[in-house]
């Protein structure tokens, strides 16, 4: 195998010929990626849950809670611990369990960050997942070798700024191509 390519801050967009059915038409961001493998979220299924609501459920006072946060959808971010909050978010900030995806954008697992933004003292732009995307050594490379995945360097701007149905149309955008273009049988260069 040749050198290892680092997608830590990419998007992944499932190709048509997508196998597994939890992946299909997402866009996932990979938060973290090295020699053991990767962890990402996928960021374009919103669940029929709100922000709002989750906080309730977790028994977490909203008074300061910004009314566009409350309202916006939790995401379906990966069949692995799908029970767990994962928050995506940036500044990146100092909290408890945070694992610094750049320079400016964290993902927090722990409560410590769902509190700070319920007082109105989290961070600037936050998305807030159930579940990640998991992929063990060399299982990434290998999906992407048989064309499962096209990757993209990601744009914070694109996660926290459009709407989760737009993010698949935008990230596509930064390739210069649509979805539509794209064939199940899709060679490499």
């Amino acid at each position: 195998m040749g050198a290892l390519v680092n997608l830590t801050h990419h998007f992944l967009i499932a190709m048509p010929a997508m196998a597994d059915p939890r992946f299909s038409h997402t866009l996932a961001f990979i938060c973290e990626h090295n020699a053991d493998g990767a962890v990402g979220l996928v960021v374009n299924k919103p669940a029929d849950l709100t922000v709002g609501e989750l906080y309730g459920q977790i028994d977490v006072d909203t008074d300061g809670l910004p009314a566009g946060l409350a309202e916006r959808h939790v995401l379906l971010g990966g069949p692995v611990s799908a029970d767990r909050g994962f928050v995506l978010h940036r500044p990146l900030g100092n909290w408890q369990s945070t694992l610094a995806v750049s320079d400016n954008l964290g993902l927090t697992t722990s409560r410590d960050v769902l509190e700070a933004a319920a007082r109105g003292e989290g961070p600037a732009a936050m998305l807030v997942s159930l579940g990640y995307a998991g992929w063990g050594a060399g299982q990434l490379e290998d999906e992407i070798a048989a064309n499962a995945w096209l990757t993209v360097e990601a744009d914070a701007d694109v996660l926290f700024d459009v709407p989760p149905e737009a993010r698949l149309p935008a990230a596509m955008q930064r390739l210069g191509i649509a979805f539509s273009q794209l064939s199940e049988d899709v060679g490499h260069a």
